[in-house]
């Protein structure tokens, strides 16, 4: 706010860098949530098929950390799209006609918010894989997080759970992808 105000900018490196990379930043951070819950939660509703660990391919039960399928995938994709949705139209109710024929398209933000949101579901599944303990009930079938003598590890450590997942899928997410949008936006 020191840098730009408080008024809503129009996304553009060129003229207004500082803000434009904050905004994509907070956009990313919002559509990497979005994204993964999407997966998550309609994915697992939707798919028909079993999910698959994303670093080994292998079928693991739903609920496994890393789990990934095509319906949770696209799922991702929306939920991040939604999200650039919301934000370009509150671009154009904060804006003119004249402001924004000024700027470059703002358009593109639907699509970087896809983009957010498949990334960083995408983050989320490999930190959960490697960094968040999968495990299995033996007596139950139920997929566990916690580890303990009852049961089998599918995969990865007790490090992280899942709001720590969350926590640094996001703040990846929100880092990288203004510097990578930085070059495919329309200057």
């Amino acid at each position: 706010m020191l840098d730009n105000g408080s008024r809503e900018q129009l996304l553009d490196f060129s003229r207004h860098y500082n803000s434009t990379w904050l905004c994509l930043s907070v956009l990313s951070v919002i559509a990497c949530n979005c994204g993964d819950t999407w997966a998550s939660e309609i994915g697992s509703v939707i798919g028909n098929s079993q999910p698959r660990h994303i670093l080994t391919f292998n079928k693991v039960p739903i609920g496994t950390n890393g789990g990934i399928s095509l319906a949770g995938t696209v799922s991702s994709f929306l939920g991040g799209l939604i999200v650039g949705v919301a934000y370009y139209i509150t671009q154009l109710m904060t804006h003119s006609g004249r402001e924004l024929g000024y700027a470059p398209p703002q358009w593109p933000i639907v699509f970087a918010g896809g983009v957010a949101g498949l990334v960083g579901s995408m983050i989320d599944s490999l930190l959960g894989a490697t960094l968040q303990y999968s495990g299995i009930i033996e007596d139950r079938g139920m997929v566990t997080d916690v580890p303990s003598s009852r049961t089998t590890k599918i995969s990865g450590i007790p490090l992280l759970d899942n709001n720590g997942v969350n926590l640094f899928s996001a703040l990846i997410t929100g880092l990288i992808l203004p510097d990578v949008l930085f070059y495919y936006w329309p200057h």
